[in-house]
């Protein structure tokens, strides 16, 4: 009896072993069973533990529950109703994630370069000096800027274009330099600057600077130590010996100034002559002195520090004489060698563009690039390549896998005296068919150093000079005021040590009918406002639905809105004597925008002899003319008047750059093409 009594026990142990949860709390969905060792049940239970074993018998009866110890959770695990499952959920888990991998490759492969901040939107130039003066000494300023900030929001501008500011003398517009890294106090503090990046940045905009490495002023550290011979100061400047006699200097060579006479000049201190490109005031550096190039980088990682976004080169053609210093040759070969003293009587192949010049600037790029990596904070570089051929314009962009600047400034606009549709067409086709592949435009049609556009043209083709800037391939470039289209003044006293022409474009900046134009409330200002400023300013034009000012803003959101004006293709339809047509299209999306100029006399211009299959009827998405706006045209009849300009909006899948009559005609600096079921640009077009 007692046998049988601990056989029943363990038999009993052994059941509910099946149920024992090792510390775990047992679900209390699964009812405790007590079952009777007489009944079939337990017959049952009774003789799968003796045939089965233990733990076969536990597989047999208990189903998975919470808590479960690893042994039995394994015992299931391998069974195929769970393990399939599990097993397909994995493979579709890795599949999945490979599917994704490979599409975000093939989406970044076949991607096109994203446009960086230099090219999304306009530049603004200020000439600090005349912009906006704060604290009322008639001199404009780095505060004034700051004050102005939401005004150039306000015109959609992307980047702030600063010329010089540097501690310099009144000479040559303040380029001659006397400290790189001081803020000349006519314009602030370097406190001043600073808050002004960070106001910048916090807009959204970017800050480039004007830079100009070609020379100094004579009053900077570097030449007075120079004309000492102190150190390694000796030879940062270039230094020649040459004959000074009862105060006449005779020059080493017949080297000409820009300004006019002799580029040497005699200094009584180091009883040689010093090379100066421009004036007297600004001697050459030496930069084929080692020591000089690694000064211009300290103080281009100076200012690069500071937090500016980028450079403006200025004179670098300059930056390298020929070493042989022999005559340059006279245009004139006739003329007597002892009257040849203006810069243009002669080839200036020994002081320009010499063979080491554009190593210095792509030092300059490698320089610039060191501060470029982190992400969104790529340091543009501009170089100043006025008066140049376009050729030699073109080689600032670099070579295929050596970049230079990321474009050379286009200033050909703005040495137009006269406009029509060839000339207008001249100067787009001569830009676009030799840019190298792959590089990117610019256009302004105004600077600090040539005459304004309504001086030299006339107020007429203010509007659509800038519809024509807007609707361009490439970044528009703005100096300040063109946007309401100021004019040069007419002052004749000056009271200014410069040549009176060139100061002409530099007039303070008209806000307000106000006292000074708004420009300070000083009682005077360093030049004289304009007489016109009671009507052309900009609290006058924000009042106009059609003046310049308003036009200008719906321009420049158009181009930051519309992907065919930002990346899409330029293709010429027409040009004549008096106007020219253009189309921008993008693939992939079904819609061209027409562009119609005209700069001659009033015309009429049939657009269906142009583009087959047009319309007869075309809408107007912006105009010069404030009364044809949202309206339609007869596409066989566009009349125009002189100045008068219109872009038309034509939905189409038909585009020019396709068709074999315009593939000549058309160009695009960054192939792209537009999918609008992933609303994503690709490159594979």
């Amino acid at each position: 009896m007692a046998e049988d009594k601990r056989k029943n026990d363990s038999i009993q142990m052994s059941m509910k072993g099946c149920r024992t949860n090792n510390g775990f709390v047992q679900n209390e969905d699964i009812p405790e069973l007590d079952p009777d060792p007489g009944s079939a049940v337990g017959s049952l239970q009774h003789n799968a533990v003796s045939i089965l074993g233990p733990e076969e018998s536990e597989l047999q009866v208990i189903r998975p529950y919470a808590g479960m110890p690893k042994e039995v959770l394994f015992q299931f695990s391998s069974q195929a109703r769970y393990r399939v499952p599990r097993e397909v959920l994995f493979w579709l888990t890795v599949a999945t994630v490979l599917l994704l991998i490979g599409a975000t490759i093939a989406i970044i492969a076949i991607s096109p370069k994203c446009l960086d901040w230099w090219q999304v939107g306009p530049m603004y130039q200020i000439y600090p000096r005349s912009f906006k003066d704060s604290d009322k000494d008639g001199n404009g300023d780095l505060k004034g800027i700051q004050n102005k900030l939401d005004y150039i929001t306000s015109l959609n501008i992307k980047t702030v274009w600063l010329t010089s500011f540097y501690k310099s003398s009144l000479k040559d517009f303040r380029y001659a330099v006397e400290d790189f890294q001081e803020i000349d106090p006519l314009f602030g503090t370097m406190t001043d600057f600073e808050n002004l990046v960070a106001a910048i940045h916090d807009k959204g905009l970017k800050l480039i600077i004007d830079f100009i490495p070609n020379h100094t002023s004579d009053k900077h550290a570097w030449f007075q130590l120079s004309r000492t011979q102190t150190g390694k100061y000796t030879d940062y400047y270039i230094w020649r010996d040459c004959t000074h006699e009862n105060d006449i200097t005779i020059p080493p060579n017949n080297w000409l100034s820009v300004y006019g006479n002799s580029s040497w000049h005699f200094d009584e201190v180091r009883k040689q002559c010093y090379f100066h490109q421009f004036m007297k005031e600004q001697p050459d550096l030496n930069f084929r002195n080692p020591a000089v190039q690694e000064e211009i980088k300290e103080i281009i990682q100076f200012w690069l520090a500071k937090g500016v976004d980028g450079f403006s080169f200025d004179a670098v053609k300059f930056l390298l004489e020929a070493k042989h210093l022999r005559d340059e040759i006279q245009v004139n070969k006739s003329q007597s060698p002892d009257t040849v003293t203006h810069y243009s009587e002669l080839y200036h192949d020994f002081t320009t563009t010499q063979v080491g010049m554009h190593d210095l600037v792509r030092s300059f790029r490698q320089t610039m690039d060191q501060y470029s990596r982190e992400p969104g904070r790529y340091r543009f570089m501009g170089a100043e390549a006025q008066a140049e051929s376009i050729d030699r314009t073109m080689m600032y962009y670099g070579l295929p896998f050596t970049q230079e600047a990321d474009f050379p400034f286009n200033y050909y606009l703005t040495t137009l005296d006269d406009l029509s549709g060839n000339i207008v067409h001249d100067v787009i086709t001569s830009w676009m068919e030799n840019m190298p592949e792959g590089r990117w435009p610019n256009w302004m049609i105004g600077g600090p150093d040539s005459s304004r556009l309504t001086s030299r043209l006339g107020n007429q083709y203010v509007n659509i000079m800038n519809m024509l800037l807007f609707t361009l391939p490439g970044t528009p470039i703005t100096y300040y005021g063109e946007e309401i289209g100021m004019g040069n003044i007419l002052a004749t006293d000056l009271n200014e040590n410069y040549d009176a022409n060139t100061l002409l474009s530099k007039s303070p900046m008209q806000w307000d009918n106000s006292l000074n134009a708004g420009f300070s409330e000083g009682n005077h200002t360093w030049l004289p406002t304009n007489s016109d400023y009671h009507v052309v300013n900009v609290e006058v034009q924000k009042t106009q639905p059609s003046s310049a000012l308003k036009l200008y803003q719906e321009l420049s959101l158009l181009h930051s809105n519309e992907l065919l004006f930002s990346r899409g293709w330029f293709c010429l339809l027409r040009n004549d004597s008096h106007s020219v047509v253009y189309t921008r299209e993008l693939d992939g999306i079904d819609k061209v925008f027409i562009v119609v100029l005209n700069f001659g006399e009033s015309t009429q211009l049939n657009l269906q002899e142009m583009i087959s299959g047009l319309p007869t009827r075309l809408r107007i998405k912006l105009s010069t003319n404030s009364t044809s706006k949202s309206s339609e045209v007869e596409t066989h009849g566009v009349f125009l008047e002189k100045g008068d300009g219109v872009i038309l909006e034509h939905n189409t899948k038909n585009l020019l750059h396709h068709q074999t009559a315009f593939r000549d005609k058309c160009f695009v600096s960054n192939r792209a093409c537009y999918s609008s079921v992933l609303n994503i640009l690709y490159s594979l077009c």
